[in-house]
């Protein structure tokens, strides 16, 4: 592949305010190309695209084409940083008014040097905010594709479409399907930018001097040619996102270039001296799981007393830190670590973690998403009780993955709610081989009380199910026990999902009921209709009794359910087993019913819900 640095522009408005600024603190750039201006860290604009495009295991060569005007400049950037002078490209133009045009400038190249081979073309006077994205992403990327590839960019609020080459993606083949230069208001509700970082193919060359023929000098630019490419060709176009800002500063003045190389360098403090740190969620299933797994509808809730936080750092190597407690890798002794292994098993959160970064890369790449080479510390911290079915895993799972989102500036809009629920699922079966459903990672992303309808249908034509966040305001005392000491007798162990797979009729039966039982529920929410919800709890896990039998439930959940219904209180189990939430119509009974939990071995507390938007705790704290 070869690399070709189009810095043939002129910049005549910049040099001219340049020159009639009065303050004289810029006179020592007066004459000097806009592409050798300071950029990010008082280095020179183009010494960032040559630190990030010298790669010889990438590129065969690389061509910087600039104009007979600066031609010397770059004689002598070129002698003080290792770049072959012979390399330089003259195209022979003094002013603006005798520019050849980018295109054309980078068909000389192409004609004059006799080039044959994939081109990755870039404009040097780009002001970029990240300085360290992985140009082989976007190599690796290209060669996926069967066409072109144009880099894009979400542009921040206070940019304006209309100044720029937008691009309209199709989200699941990535194809360019519109490319609006410099649109007028209301022609595109895109704001993603197409910046000059083009990949292009060797048989599609001869494309640029067939637009450069037909086209006045004025009109050679890319976005033209892409305008042309895209919507009068119909030719594949494939986009890739930076999660990063760009800035042209080709036809800006003074003032735009400081406020963008100012903002641009205060980013930059700003993400490498803050730590991100973000929380998700334990969960309780109250009406419909286990159906979740069963193409069914279920309803679940966020809770503030359980949490699993992690914090990201950025660090000169990638580095999980392994929490004191969930993963020891010291022991007083050989009977100390046969007990913690016995009683808590071998793995702890240091995995999930793991899992995470690969599979987030992984989706990055696949996503066309080409992300910064920086690296970071992780550790994480949780509370949230084990083996008693609080989503515990997936909450450390799900508090990553908005680290890495933030770190990577990724948005909603890259992975959407219903998508990064997936995603977190995806880590634990795919990754770690974990046994899970959906409901827990809807429930962490959207946070709050959620309902979810799974049903075959709606799961085969989206991918993923229908999710509402639902009123949150007035909910009655909910309450939450769970074994102190969870072990097998805290597991539902069964075949009920093969007996499903298989068309059992009770267990279908059973599942379209959980599901009907979720509507119903759906509606006292909504009417606040508390005994009715409670009848509706009890008849779910009288339910899912039926279903699994007590031998499967296990002794330790049907203590619990027992002495919950000794208090008068509705009961089921929030998952898997090993913890019951209830809902207390009576006050008075609460700690009377807390008392007895404790005195029979069961910690027990009144569940404070997670509701995101009211409460004073964030997912961020």
């Amino acid at each position: 592949m070869i690399c070709v640095l189009l810095v043939a522009g002129h910049g005549t408005r910049l040099q001219t305010e340049i020159k009639n600024d009065d303050t004289g603190m810029y006179s020592h750039l007066i004459g000097v190309p806009k592409t050798l201006l300071p950029g990010i860290g008082g280095k020179k604009i183009l010494d960032f695209w040559w630190k990030t495009i010298n790669l010889r295991q990438l590129f065969t060569e690389v061509y910087l084409v600039t104009n007979a005007d600066k031609y010397k400049h770059f004689e002598r950037w070129a002698t003080a940083n290792d770049f072959p002078v012979e390399n330089i490209i003259n195209d022979g133009s003094t002013t603006e008014e005798d520019c050849l045009g980018a295109v054309a400038d980078l068909e000389l190249a192409i004609r004059s040097r006799k080039l044959q081979d994939d081109i990755i073309v870039i404009a040097g006077d780009m002001l970029c905010a990240d300085q360290n994205f992985d140009i082989t992403q976007v190599i690796r990327f290209f060669r996926s594709k069967p066409g072109e590839l144009l880099i894009y960019y979400e542009m921040e609020e206070s940019e304006k479409s209309n100044s720029r080459g937008i691009v309209e993606v199709c989200p699941d083949s990535h194809r360019i399907t519109r490319f609006w230069e410099k649109p007028q208001e209301g022609l595109t509700s895109s704001r993603l930018a197409s910046v000059v970082f083009y990949c292009i193919q060797r048989e599609s060359l001869p494309l640029l001097s067939e637009f450069t023929s037909q086209m006045e000098a004025t009109d050679r630019s890319f976005g033209r040619f892409w305008e042309h490419i895209v919507n009068q060709n119909l030719l594949d176009v494939f986009g890739m996102k930076l999660p990063t800002g760009f800035q042209l500063i080709g036809q800006v003045g003074l003032s735009d270039y400081t406020k963008w190389l100012t903002r641009f360098s205060n980013k930059q403090q700003d993400k490498s001296d803050r730590p991100i740190t973000f929380r998700s969620f334990a969960r309780v299933g109250l009406m419909g799981n286990p159906s979740d797994c069963f193409n069914g509808k279920t309803i679940a809730m966020t809770i503030m007393n359980f949490w699993a936080e992690v914090t990201l750092v950025k660090s000169q190597s990638l580095v999980l830190v392994p929490h004191p407690l969930n993963d020891p890798t010291e022991f007083g002794s050989l009977q100390d670590l046969f007990s913690i292994s016995r009683k808590e098993g071998y793995f702890g959160g240091l995995r999930l973690l793991q899992a995470t970064c690969k599979k987030f890369y992984q989706f990055c790449c696949q996503q066309g998403i080409a992300l910064t080479k920086q690296n970071f510390t992780l550790k994480y911290d949780t509370n949230i009780p084990r083996q008693v079915g609080l989503a515990g895993s997936s909450a450390i799972v799900s508090a990553t993955l908005k680290c890495l989102m933030k770190f990577y500036n990724l948005t909603d809009d890259d992975l959407p709610k219903p998508v990064r629920a997936n995603f977190i699922l995806n880590v634990e079966t795919d990754e770690l081989f974990i046994t899970a459903g959906l409901q827990d990672r809807v429930a962490q992303v959207y946070e709050g009380l959620v309902y979810m309808d799974f049903s075959k249908k709606v799961m085969e034509e989206q991918g993923y199910g229908n999710y509402i966040s639902m009123d949150m305001s007035g909910l009655p005392l909910f309450w939450l026990a769970y074994l102190s000491d969870p072990s097998d007798s805290g597991r539902i162990h069964n075949n009920i999902r093969q007996r499903w797979l298989n068309g059992d009729p009770l267990v279908v039966e059973a599942m379209e009921t959980f599901a009907q039982l979720t509507d119903q529920a759906r509606v006292a929410l909504m009417e606040k209709d508390w005994n009715r919800l409670a009848q509706l709890m009890d008849h779910n896990f009288e339910l899912r009794r039926s279903v699994y039998t007590d031998e499967c439930l296990g002794p330790g959940n049907l203590k619990m359910v027992a002495l919950a219904k000794e208090f008068g209180s509705a009961v089921k189990l929030p998952g898997s087993g090993g913890a019951v939430v209830g809902l207390c119509l009576d006050p008075e009974k609460l700690e009377p019913m807390r008392q007895a939990f404790q005195e029979a071995g069961c910690v027990f507390c009144v569940i404070i819900p997670y509701n995101p938007s009211v409460s004073t705790v964030s997912s961020q704290p």
